[in-house]
């Protein structure tokens, strides 16, 4: 009995260990190199984690973001969130629920998803990251979905890394190496903590990808 115990053991670990090291992997691959889920301007990037919330017990956190600029290896991102309802503030509008992320990998093309400048995020007469008036002005597409992202000005895309010491560690908020997506499947984010040379490192943190929509 403990013999088939052991062999059942090994053969679910050797099956584990040939999904993820070897067919996971390969299908990555073959799925990157077609036009609806390869890596460019535009694209949609799914990614969940476990962390440890509040009260020590591990959840799950979900993640969608928008390639917003690809510079190199540096490949901008921004959040896809919800604009809260004036007087109704939800939690699911700061984390996305596990319900919300399954509907948007399946209907995300046929969303309405705006782009709104970080500083237009803090205007308006209501609270910060609420749709208000100056808001539904500025992008009334708002009107069909709350679903946004923050978005840079055009001109100061691509315009490479700051010399500015000062302007770094923002330039390097939410940029992930390009390499790392493609050929691992990772969000491996760059960052100027602990660089004592002035230059970018690649940080030990990353996330796992599950998906890409364009």
């Amino acid at each position: 009995m403990k013999k088939i115990i052991l062999v059942s053991v090994i053969v679910l670990v050797v099956f584990y260990v040939i999904r993820e090291k070897v067919y996971k992997p390969y299908i990555w691959k073959k799925a990157i190199s077609t036009k609806a889920h390869q890596l460019q301007l535009g694209s949609f990037i799914f990614s969940k984690e476990t962390g440890i919330n509040g009260s020590q017990s591990y959840q799950k956190y979900y993640f969608v973001f928008k390639v917003i600029e690809i510079d190199g290896d540096y490949v901008r991102l921004s959040v896809i969130r919800q604009l809260s309802q004036k007087d109704n503030l939800k939690e699911s509008d700061f984390s996305m629920t596990s319900d919300q992320y399954q509907n948007l990998q399946q209907h995300i093309k046929n969303l309405t998803i705006t782009p709104i400048l970080s500083e237009d995020l803090y205007k308006g007469d209501s609270a910060s990251l609420t749709l208000n008036d100056y808001l539904l002005d500025k992008y009334p597409v708002l009107k069909q979905s709350r679903y946004y992202y923050e978005d840079i000005p055009q001109e100061s895309k691509n315009k490479g890394v700051p010399k500015d010491a000062t302007d770094l560690e923002l330039y390097f908020s939410l940029v992930y190496s390009k390499k790392e997506i493609i050929e691992n499947r990772k969000l491996i984010p760059w960052t100027m903590t602990n660089s004592f040379n002035g230059k970018p490192l690649l940080s030990q943190y990353s996330k796992n990808i599950d998906l890409i929509i364009n």
